[in-house]
């Protein structure tokens, strides 16, 4: 049975040490989907509207190239966590990069994209307080319980 892995992934530091764990824990075999999920942002980059207060017409230009730069900062992330694979022996044919535009929410899309076929999440355990995790909630931690029928790894 083909066994893919779903790692949801940023350019944080914990996402680059789950792609090591997998680098080092998993055989060339599987298959590997590196999973970024970005806010969909090109909408307020687009508006034009007389609704919009000044100070966010007076910023809009800066904030959308600061998604920019984040998009490629996920690029950029992505590219170094594929050559990190490759280099741990996974084929080229085995790895996958996706970058998605966030649908219902982060948290959900990942188990979305994971219902599609995966048998394991990887991820990164976000480096939130205890009290902070608790009030608000991480991408982690929602994907842990929501997940059903797959295995996830979280990887601190």
């Amino acid at each position: 049975m083909e066994q893919k892995i779903l790692v949801a992934f940023d350019d944080s530091q914990n996402t680059m040490r789950a792609v090591e764990f997998i680098a080092g824990s998993f055989t060339e075999e599987h298959k590997i989907t590196l999973l970024s999920i970005i806010p969909d942002t090109a909408a307020l980059c687009d508006m034009n509207s007389p609704s919009l207060t000044p100070h966010f017409i007076s910023h809009q230009v800066t904030f959308c190239a600061l998604e920019d730069q984040k998009r490629e900062l996920v690029n950029e992330a992505l590219q170094k966590a594929k050559e990190l694979l490759l280099k741990a022996g996974f084929e080229e044919k085995n790895i996958t990069m996706k970058v998605e535009t966030k649908k219902k929410g982060i948290a959900r899309d990942i188990i979305d994209e994971a219902h599609s076929g995966y048998n394991t999440i990887v991820l990164g355990r976000r480096g939130l307080s205890g009290i902070r995790e608790f009030v608000l909630g991480s991408v982690s931690q929602k994907v842990l319980h929501s997940a059903r029928d797959m295995s996830v790894i979280m990887v601190d």
